[in-house]
């Protein structure tokens, strides 16, 4: 009886386990690159958190790689990607915000001086 509970034990899988957060890297690196289009400040940190996600497991795969699938590194490489893609779009685009809000602001402000002239 015993033999038989040994090999319905989970432990005598031979499968792989998926990684942890592979799928959330992916997803928040997919927000990223969308939220990265909303001022920009979404897309920074949804990519920063996706990055490191990623980068968690990324070790955790290269400590012991038989224990995982290959699959779900491959999952995490392209959450790692899209992440890095949606920080930096977020990042060009939070400067871009900022310089625009500096130039404009300051055209109002020199508006309000001169009484309302451009």
């Amino acid at each position: 009886m015993s033999e038989q509970q040994n090999l319905l034990s989970p432990n005598n899988y031979n499968q792989s386990a998926n990684l942890p957060n592979s799928t959330a890297a992916l997803v928040l690196g997919i927000i990223s690159i969308v939220g990265a289009f909303c001022y920009g400040i979404v897309g920074v940190i949804c990519g920063i958190i996706g990055l490191v996600l990623a980068n968690k497991d990324r070790k955790l795969y290269q400590s012991n790689p038989e224990l995982y699938s290959s699959s779900s590194y491959g999952t995490l490489n392209a959450g790692r990607v899209c992440s890095i893609i949606g920080l930096i779009l977020g990042a060009v685009f939070l400067i871009i915000m900022i310089l625009y809000f500096i130039f404009f602001g300051s055209l109002i402000m020199e508006a309000m001086k001169n009484g309302g002239k451009m």
